[in-house]
């Protein structure tokens, strides 16, 4: 086992902003793991649309434009003190990263010696440290650093051995973008139904794709043209243009589920393919945040609409059952040097991939 040294290369956030926000750095020290805490030599880190949201200041209420408005200079209305998950101000300066696929190098006084070694994910919305209380948690990442940098610690009970024969980028791939899926199906309860996945071409897009397909379901994805080769062999049983007339396209209460990601101009359309007691999941607003609703088609249909961050303890203990089992199979498009971070977000908001985007930090070595 290598000696972990005192300093190490990270990506620092400095404030809320564009990508001159990113400062990557080769002496920011190495954090001491906590009495119940892992440290963790980072092999890497996925890209998730989370990252780009809390640099620009996305979550201020004082926002209503979509994503990518802002994704490289970041956006005036943003403001500091509301912007991020929790709706706390956040503490600059940052290392930003929720997913983290590495080797446990070290532990806390609490942590038995014999998880040293162990390839590891880290759950990414954290419970231990606001005392396991109902719908709160902290995003790693977010309100305590994460893993763009060469080491991360974390929770010992929120770090999960892995056993399987996947690569570092791929299980890099699962935590944030997999939980948010599998947590928004667990939300509606979906199985053997007909659901709308919008998005199905992005990080938790294709997850849902495939983790809907393992709970039986018949999915309709929605995607850009130039994509529908790549989402139907993700398992989609039919692909839609994103643009698309839903209820011409589909038919008034065609389906049973929709999980969305986008909301923006076309919302209301989405209730619209409901059928009557149909539900609805939300965990994300790339198109906009702010949309019309006709409360009559809520009231009329029985619709059932969830919001989906906080996840439950089994939400990221399945996912790692289901890599285990060979259940999933996530797509990386690209992997980069963890300095080319900037590139990469350029090239996550231009949403010309299908899968994740993953950044490799330097001294790597590892790859099963």
């Amino acid at each position: 086992m290598p000696s972990v040294p005192s300093h190490m290369s990270a990506v620092l956030l400095t404030g809320h902003g564009g990508l001159e926000k990113l400062e990557f750095r080769h002496d920011v020290p190495v954090p001491v793991p906590g009495p119940e805490e892992v440290l963790i030599q980072v092999f890497a880190a996925g890209i998730n649309n989370t990252d780009i949201n809390t640099r620009i200041g996305w979550y201020s209420k004082g926002v209503t434009a979509d994503t990518a408005s802002g994704g490289a200079t970041g956006l005036d209305s943003a403001k500091d003190d509301d912007a991020t998950w929790s709706g706390v101000a956040m503490a600059f300066p940052r290392i930003q990263g929720a997913d983290v696929c590495g080797r446990i190098v070290a532990v806390g006084e609490k942590v038995g010696t014999a998880r040293i070694g162990e390839r590891v994910l880290v759950r990414n919305m954290l419970r231990s440290y606001v005392d396991y209380r109902p719908y709160e948690c902290w995003t790693f990442g977010s309100e305590c650093d994460g893993g763009f940098a060469q080491y991360a610690k974390a929770p010992a009970r929120e770090t999960h051995v892995v056993h399987c024969d996947w690569s570092d980028a791929e299980l890099a791939s699962v935590p944030c973008a997999y939980s948010t899926a599998e947590n928004m199906l667990h939300h509606v309860n979906l199985g053997a139904e007909t659901v709308l996945i919008t998005g199905a071409s992005g990080g938790v897009g294709s997850a849902a794709v495939q983790l809907a397909k393992r709970r039986g379901a018949k999915v309709i994805a929605m995607s850009s043209p130039s994509k529908t080769r790549e989402v139907l062999a993700l398992g989609a049983d039919q692909v839609i243009d994103r643009n698309a007339d839903l209820v011409a396209e589909l038919g008034d209460g065609s389906v049973d589920v929709v999980v969305d990601l986008v909301a923006g101009p076309q919302w209301s359309s989405f209730l619209d393919v409901l059928r009557r007691g149909g539900r609805y999941a939300a965990a994300g607003a790339i198109a906009g945040p702010i949309v019309e609703i006709d409360i009559r088609t809520l009231y009329l249909k029985d619709l059932t609409l969830f919001g989906c961050t906080f996840q439950e303890d089994e939400i990221f203990a399945d996912l790692i059952s289901y890599i285990e089992a060979g259940d999933i199979r996530p797509v990386v498009a690209k992997s980069y040097p963890l300095a080319e971070i900037a590139r990469a977000q350029e090239d996550f908001l231009a949403k010309k991939h299908t899968g994740k985007l993953v950044l490799i930090p330097p001294g790597y070595t590892h790859e099963n």
